[in-house]
């Protein structure tokens, strides 16, 4: 049965749909009906729509009111437009089946909305016309729950004595009057003649206090409120007035004021400061939500301060503020008071979740009982608290946010005080939304600076397992409660845990444990982020109360391809922010590529120092009545092969020899004739051939390899001990930093004299020297990591090694070499940046079996 109709029509021209939303929206709140007002709204504008822009007639509006649905019908004179086919749509031979056709089209968008939100819906064709109509149904207030709206218009429409008199006055730039018309004359009892070029502040009382002097308030853009006028009799009377800025027809600005009796206040009144009647017919007092002290760009301390505000000024026991999120699907509570810490802390609540339009935060509500409805509002279930007031926060249409006030008491909360917070949230709102952009201006730049701040650290280690590290304490406690990385090799499957850290160090190890034994995470693939139920499913009564809450795993991918795990997880009962997820993505970019690099960089340092130690002597033989110290120290961070080395080996029995070299160059091509000499010089040697023939023989073989040869310096030596005490030596210094001996009474001198290096030319004529080591004198043989060491220009030289030297007198083999590497260490501050390699002989002054 229908109770109620309205209807209208629209030009075809772009701004019809617009005016056709306000009909609707007007005709169905003036009917009580706002629970229908969104679907109705977009639907009329997706149809007028496609009537005015697309068919070009003008469009019919009709809404019929009947008994539990609105039927509303939109109807055009382009019949012969064909509708869109659609899932869902008529089955073939029904009235309407026949024009789903054009899928694509523009104008059946519409009509697929029609059958998402409504009930019913159809299409009549008349003679020259066609009319899409669609039926919404209305849903019945739910039990101690109400939509809280303002009354129907005939209820608050204001009453007057008499006419009401709308004084209309231009002022200009400076203020004096240059219009006045006939309700100016009544309202002021002052003819045109007799105003026209005084100043305004003449004749008006302007009230003292947070309304601002009347020269600021000239020039806002728009201003209403309360002030006084001076009257021709004398007499000051209050009125109601409403200034605007303009421009005169010079393009000079101007102020239009337009004046009432205070009583006709509702006449010029906008509706967003409008209040509503109260029970005695009396105005209520608005509230003020806005604190004091707070900055501008303070988003918490204005958001405490509000629901604290709130709490207080409607007499309830708790508060609290939601904000939609960044995405706009859910809230979050930003605020909160009365309310534990733990009932709010992280909660997210789906914006459009409620099964009823009266649950919905998109409109003011107040809920008598909550007993009534105890699911109806998650957050508060088992508070206690009964009766609640909820109120929108929307800044130019779009819902930003929820406030709401809730009591102990049921129906402490009625329809006037739910409209008095609204009006307070909508003054507020943009407040807020300033302060929401703010921080998340700072949210932005700190997630930069972090991610900066992250790529520097990763990118100043490559050592693997400090890499995994730095991973999981830049995640903790910024992005989750706790992190762990897997790490995966190439042709495996599954993925190993590699490292765990929580914000309780006490919760590591039981947190290790549950990851060991749950293997889910390995199924994760390149497939993106995915959250990972496997901890929480693995967890034992045995563990920690809250060891894990929810869990994300993000693929670590470098060079297209899945090397490990990033696993973040919060504590029971948190869940993660949509931009910690966000952040977190970019974080586990950056570290799958630090990774790698540590990864290959960990694996060439391991070849290298396998490579190195392959080069060098397994071990020293013990030389009777000699003693023998060795140190050796390769340049650098491992990754690369030394040129330097060293060896001592058995010849014959009795005699042994030593070797130490410097290949020019690192690296493999180096290493390559690192091991063509070291090997080179044992078999020589134990071929019989003396020390000069040993060298030369190795010259041509470096000289063989042609390009791949490096030149070399050598200083080679057979020693041999004697029975009575002391060594005898035969030298061979091939371009190599002479050999120093140290005599008992500390004197220093060349124990041989230098020779052409290998690898340069061919033939080569070396000779042997002979020395004699008596019982208390050493013998030091270095390489050029030592005698070239630098600090600026200063250079530690032969001369000052041997200076280094003379200071050793008395000391082992050992403690000679300790001390000339310890030089060497402090000669600079920069750590040594050639390899370093050292061989201390010393025959003891007595002889040690």
């Amino acid at each position: 049965m229908v109770t109620a109709r309205a209807a209208a029509t629209f030009e075809p021209d772009g701004r019809s749909a617009s005016a056709a939303r306000g009909f609707v929206r007007d005709a169905l709140l003036g009917w009580g009906l706002p629970e229908v007002v969104d679907d109705a709204v977009v639907l009329v504008s997706e149809l007028v729509t496609n009537a005015v822009v697309h068919a070009g007639t003008s469009a019919e509006v009709s809404c019929l009111r009947e008994d539990d649905s609105v039927q509303i019908g939109v109807t055009d004179r382009h019949p012969e437009r064909g509708l869109p086919a659609f899932a869902g749509a008529p089955e073939a031979g029904s009235a309407s089946s026949e024009h789903f056709a054009d899928a694509e089209g523009e104008g059946g968008r519409g009509l697929l909305m029609c059958s998402a939100l409504s009930s019913r819906w159809g299409v009549e064709y008349t003679s020259g016309q066609k009319t899409v109509w669609f039926r919404l149904p209305l849903q019945r207030a739910l039990p101690g729950t109400r939509l809280a709206l303002p009354q129907a218009p005939g209820d608050v429409l204001p009453s007057t004595e008499g006419p009401v008199l709308v004084a209309v006055a231009q002022l200009d730039a400076d203020g004096t009057v240059t219009a006045w018309n006939a309700d100016a004359e009544q309202l002021f009892r002052r003819p045109a003649a007799e105003v026209l070029g005084l100043d305004w502040a003449e004749l008006v009382v302007w009230p003292q206090g947070p309304v601002g002097p009347l020269d600021a308030v000239l020039q806002l853009a728009r201003w209403e409120g309360v002030f006084g006028i001076r009257r021709a009799d004398r007499r000051t009377i209050e009125v109601y007035g409403c200034q605007v800025r303009v421009l005169d027809p010079t393009g000079a600005p101007a102020t239009l004021c337009l004046i009432v009796r205070e009583r006709d206040r509702a006449v010029l009144r906008g509706p967003d400061r409008a209040l509503p009647a109260g029970p005695a017919g009396g105005g209520l007092e608005p509230l003020d939500l806005l604190p004091e002290g707070v900055r501008a760009d303070d988003l918490s301390g204005l958001l405490q301060q509000t629901v604290e505000r709130a709490r207080d000024l409607l007499d309830g026991d708790a508060s609290y503020l939601l904000l939609a999120t960044e995405d706009e699907t859910e809230f979050e509570v930003r605020a909160a008071t009365g309310l534990s810490a733990g009932r709010t802390k992280n909660v997210r609540i789906p914006i459009d979740s409620g099964r009823s339009r009266y649950d919905s935060a998109r409109l003011p509500a107040v809920h008598d009982d909550l007993t009534v409805r105890p699911h109806s509002v998650p957050l508060l279930a088992g508070s206690g608290l009964r009766s609640l007031v909820t109120v929108p926060l929307k800044v130019e249409g779009r819902l930003i946010g929820s406030l709401a006030v809730a009591a102990d008491r049921a129906g402490q909360y009625d329809n006037d005080q739910a409209l008095r917070l609204q009006f307070a949230a909508d003054r507020i709102a943009l407040t807020v939304e300033n302060a929401r952009l703010a921080e998340r201006e700072r949210l932005r730049r700190g997630a930069l600076s972090f991610l900066v701040e992250a790529s520097d650290l990763l990118a100043g280690t490559l050592e693997h397992q400090q890499t995994l590290a730095l991973m999981a304490q830049m995640a903790v406690p910024t992005l989750a409660s706790w992190c762990a990385v897997y790490t995966q090799e190439e042709r495996s499957k599954f993925a190993e845990l590699a490292y765990v850290l929580h914000e309780d160090e006490e919760r590591i190890d039981p947190l290790r444990e549950l990851l060991r034994r749950t293997p889910a995470a390995a199924r994760v693939t390149a497939d993106g982020t995915a959250f990972w139920t496997g901890p929480a499913e693995a967890l034992t009564p045995a563990e920690p109360d809250g060891l894990v809450g929810e869990t994300v795993v993000l693929p670590l991918i470098a060079r297209n391809r899945v090397i490990g795990l990033l696993v973040l997880g919060t504590r029971a009962g948190v869940a993660f922010r949509q931009e910690i997820l966000e952040l977190a993505e970019d974080l586990s970019r950056r570290a799958a590529l630090a990774m790698d690099n540590s990864r290959l960089y960990s694996e060439r340092s391991a070849t290298s120092r396998a490579l190195q130690r392959s080069l060098l002597p397994p071990e020293l033989p013990k030389i009777p009545g000699v003693e023998v110290e060795v140190f050796y120290q390769a340049a650098g961070e491992g990754n690369e092969v030394g040129g330097d080395f060293y060896d001592l080996f058995a010849i014959r029995e009795g005699t042994y020899g030593f070797a130490i070299g410097d290949v020019c160059g690192t690296g493999p091509q180096a290493a390559s004739v690192t091991g063509l000499a070291r090997n080179s010089l044992r078999l020589l040697a134990r071929e019989g051939l003396d020390a000069p023939q040993v060298l030369s023989r190795l010259n041509r073989a470096i000289l063989d390899e042609g390009d791949r040869g490096r030149f070399l310096t050598l200083l080679y030596g057979e020693l041999t001990p004697r029975p009575d005490g002391g060594a005898e030596l035969n030298l061979v210094c091939a371009g190599h930093p002479l050999p120093l001996r140290l005599r008992p009474d500390g004197q220093v001198s060349a124990a041989a004299s230098s020779q052409p290096l290998l690898g340069v030319m061919d033939p080569l004529e070396l000779t042997a020297e002979q020395v004699v080591l008596e019982p208390g004198e050493v013998l030091l043989c270095v390489t050029d990591g030592v005698t070239e060491r630098r600090e600026g220009m200063r250079m530690l030289g032969e001369e000052g090694l041997a200076e280094v030297l003379t200071g050793c007198t008395g000391l082992t083999a050992g403690a000679v070499a300790a001390r000339v590497q310890r030089a060497v260490e402090r000669f600079a501050p920069e750590p040594p940046s050639d390899d370093m390699a050292i061989i201390a002989l010393r025959v003891p002054t007595q002889r040690q079996g």
